[in-house]
């Protein structure tokens, strides 16, 4: 790995093929694109190693270069900002599906950093490799341009949670995020999920400190709309929370297929 991860490859980490057919970025892949057994073993054959990441570690640090593609398997992170006056700001959290490296690897030093908030597993290739492979097969070119625009229609929704929804308005919206990411790849339950992140993570998301985070989780639990417990969330009333929130799921079109 290049200067900006702190943790050494697992040696001799080979991912099975169906281990791989399984793993929660190809389910992820999967809603925009056909892949057949071919294209999986050739998207597998990239894979350079396995990466352990231990809680708390940083695997890109902001100003050093990253050239990997990252596939996360297991556990979560979060890419975030450190501001000079030792203020925080996630810009957004990674789930099991999810992949690092875009667009910090187009960058020629990372504008941000990215910690695993939990333990992680991930499996790497370089993003070199993947170019050579959209080389062959434009479909993953494609596929990288899919997933791009599903983060930055992310983003663009936490502009609009810091700009002008109201405190509770921002929170239900973040947890409906969630919900719909994690469902995504099977890791939610229709009206519910278990939520991986502490209050702290929560504030460094939505700019809000813990104790008008807690103010605004007691609302949402007062009209109705959310409850919480022991880490679960739970969604009494879909529909409604989602009228609260202005919530609309992000789901893009598939990729067409070559006629």
């Amino acid at each position: 790995m290049s200067d900006s991860t702190t943790v050494p490859p697992v040696a001799g980490a080979d991912i099975s093929a169906s281990d791989w057919n399984r793993h929660p970025f190809v389910a992820r892949l999967a809603h925009y694109l056909t892949l057949n057994r071919d294209d999986l073993d050739n998207l597998r054959q990239l894979i350079e190693a396995e990466l352990a990441i231990e809680k708390r570690r940083d695997l890109v640090i902001d100003g050093y270069e990253f050239r990997k593609l990252c596939f996360v398997a297991e556990g979560y992170g979060a890419r975030y900002k450190l501001l000079r006056n030792g203020k925080r700001q996630i810009l957004n959290v990674i789930l099991p599906g999810d992949f690092i490296g875009v667009p910090v690897s187009f960058l020629e030093r990372a504008s941000y950093s990215v910690v695993a908030v939990t333990d992680m597993k991930m499996h790497v290739c370089s993003m070199e490799s993947y170019v050579q492979l959209c080389y062959r097969r434009p479909q993953f070119g494609l596929a990288l341009s899919w997933l791009a625009a599903h983060e930055a229609a992310f983003y663009a929704e936490h502009i609009i949670d810091t700009g002008r929804r109201t405190p509770p308005e921002r929170l239900a919206h973040f947890l409906l995020e969630l919900h719909s990411r994690l469902a995504m790849v099977g890791r939610a339950e229709e009206t519910g999920f278990d939520l991986p992140f502490s209050q702290e993570v929560l504030g460094d998301v939505l700019g809000l400190s813990v104790p008008h985070l807690n103010r605004m989780l007691s609302q949402l639990r007062f009209e109705g709309l959310v409850s919480v417990a022991n880490r679960r969330v739970e969604f009494p009333d879909l529909p409604a929370i989602q009228v609260r929130a202005h919530f609309q799921p992000l789901a893009l079109t598939r990729i067409p297929d070559i006629a």
